[in-house]
């Protein structure tokens, strides 16, 4: 490999954290040089003139609730010729997509395949029921988009009504204009390019359901209406059944909140508040309950467990937090499993057992959450987070991030999504720190509103450098996987093929367990192609036989020039 590929290699995972750097630096050397230009040089009628006119528009509120999650999705469709449709690459996403099929056809689970044991896979169940192990709220949107065409389309629209709700959440707490423009600093960074839109993750529907809950609070408290109520309740159901621990981290202090206003407030009669505030709660909250039980009843056989628990019991050693003791190891099937289990997630526990070990996990848990919701753009607003530790108003917000911190400190793994319920919390927070950061002067001069615009402009010019670099063909984004495109290939292949396909996978002894290829639909038989692990050829037999009316092949996944092999069939 030649040095400047080395080097590419090295730095491409760093390199747009790089750039934005490098911008911010910019903005921030024209800002200062900007303040020794005259008084009316700065304030050109053209930008005072945009200024008042975003400002006339953000006063239609609702107007602009809507027109923030159209153009989302208008921006990422019109993006298609250029970023294609994602492809499924994680565990998490096949097994969202598992949910999905399953809840578009019409069932809340599916049955245990008799040859389940060839079929084993990551986050999945095959006992008592064949069923992804998360709540059903995003296997619930990805089956929506299925049904419209296309699982992805559910992503597309939850993730542009999850803006939407941010901008409504922000209304609640802030002027307008300063609501929509937190909301279009959240589309610029999170609503287009990112993950959150660009993969089948359960990231936006959380989002949306804790931006619900945090802009019904103000509103309720305002004028206890029914509305409010349930929309606080609607959005609590949503964490319950898309990430339940986090969500209930999120929530508490809001419930508390919610309970000391009850009881302390005169300005409503009791009456008013049950009937419009407290029974509106235990109505949604209710049905919510029971449909959850009945879901993990027809699932796992108790309503009172979860296929979560399931599937960890089944095949996980490494708790959820860091208190907990491992489990002793459970019989594996296959190798592969036993890898993840054990030589990833068990050693990555045991590795945060100590103290340095802890605190270079809680490290790595800072870094990678202030890369993506913060980064270097938003390093100047924080300077103002003092600020708001004297706000009365910003008391609650507080010690929502405080709850969402030590909950996450807690967790043995945090990924970026885990926190997501607090998407609309970092922006309230942020946009009252670019509130403080618009007043700072220096040598007498407005320097904190050059600043405050610089943010927009650094944000814009992220999203257009990116695409920019896309139409060029510059590899400045990071080398994340866009699906398995050997898979891929292989499955239009069979796809074109007469009749329906069995392929067997192989995996040498080194295979990375993180590039997984047997994941199958929710109708295993009635399937075009089914994937199936490589067990020997003796206990494969019992496959072959089950599926005898199929093309059976076999494939090594790890060789790079893989190609299907006919794999011989017993004697029928």
């Amino acid at each position: 490999m030649a040095i400047g590929q080395r080097l590419y290699v090295a730095l491409a995972p760093w390199l747009l954290l790089v750039i934005e750097s490098l911008l911010v630096l910019s903005a921030v050397t024209l800002a200062f040089v900007s303040h020794r230009r005259s008084r009316a040089q700065r304030k050109a009628p053209v930008f005072l003139s945009m200024r008042s006119a975003f400002a006339r528009f953000a006063r239609r509120k609702t107007l602009a609730v809507l027109v923030v999650g159209l153009s989302t999705l208008a921006i990422r469709v019109a993006l298609i010729p250029l970023w294609g449709v994602p492809q499924p690459a994680w565990h998490d996403e096949f097994s969202f997509l598992l949910a999905a099929d399953t809840f578009a056809h019409g069932r809340l689970t599916n049955p245990t395949h008799p040859m389940w044991v060839h079929f084993e896979s990551f986050h999945i169940i095959q006992h008592p029921t064949y069923m992804s192990m998360y709540p059903p709220g995003q296997g619930l949107v990805l089956a929506a988009g299925q049904m419209l065409r296309h699982p992805w389309v559910g992503q597309l629209l939850v993730t542009a009504l999850m803006c939407s709700c941010v901008c409504w959440m922000l209304q609640a707490w802030l002027p307008p204009r300063w609501a929509l423009l937190g909301a279009c600093l959240a589309v610029l960074r999170v609503g287009i390019l990112s993950y959150w839109m660009n993969s089948y993750f359960g990231t936006s529907l959380p989002a949306l359901g804790g931006a619900l809950v945090l802009g019904a609070w103000p509103r309720l408290k305002r004028n206890a209406r029914v509305g409010d109520a349930t929309l606080m309740a609607t959005g609590v159901a949503i964490l319950a059944n898309t990430r339940p621990y986090e969500g209930l981290v999120f929530s508490v202090p809001i419930a508390a909140a919610v309970l000391i206003w009850i009881a302390r407030q005169k300005r409503f009669p009791t009456s008013t508040v049950l009937r419009r505030v407290v029974l509106p709660l235990i109505l949604v909250l209710g049905v919510t309950g029971g449909a959850m039980s009945y879901y993990f009843w027809r699932v796992t056989g108790n309503a009172f467990v979860m296929p979560y628990t399931v599937n960890r019991q089944t095949y996980a050693v490494a708790p959820y937090f860091i208190w907990q003791k491992a489990r002793p190891e459970p019989v594996y099937h296959h190798v592969v499993m036993r890898n993840f289990y054990i030589d990833s997630e068990l050693r990555s526990f045991e590795s945060g057992e100590t103290v340095l070990g802890f605190m270079r996990r809680l490290s790595s848990k800072g870094f990678w959450l202030w890369t993506f919701y913060l980064g270097p753009v938003f390093i100047l607003p924080l300077l103002a987070f003092p600020r708001l530790l004297r706000e009365r108003k910003m008391r609650l917000p507080l010690c929502i991030l405080a709850a969402v911190a030590v909950g996450s400190l807690i967790e043995t793994w945090t990924g970026i999504h885990y926190v997501a319920p607090a998407l609309g919390l970092f922006y309230l927070l942020l946009m009252q720190c670019v509130r403080h950061m618009r007043l700072w002067r220096w040598r007498g001069q407005a320097l904190g509103q050059s600043l405050a615009r610089a943010v927009l402009v650094v944000c814009v010019s992220m999203v257009v450098l990116r695409v920019t670099a896309v139409v060029a063909g510059a590899p400045i984004e990071p080398r994340t996987r866009r699906g398995n495109p050997q898979k891929e290939a292989m499955t239009r292949e069979l796809q074109k093929m007469p009749g329906q396909q069995l392929v067997i996978v192989h995996y040498e002894p080194k295979h990375s367990p993180h590039t997984e290829w047997v994941y199958n639909r929710a109708d295993i038989d009635a399937s075009k192609i089914v994937w199936a692990r490589d067990m020997g050829d003796g206990q494969n037999q019992e496959l072959l036989l089950y599926f005898k009316d199929r093309s059976a092949w076999r494939i090594n996944a790890d060789d790079p020039a893989a190609k299907l092999e006919a794999y011989a069939s017993p004697v029928k």
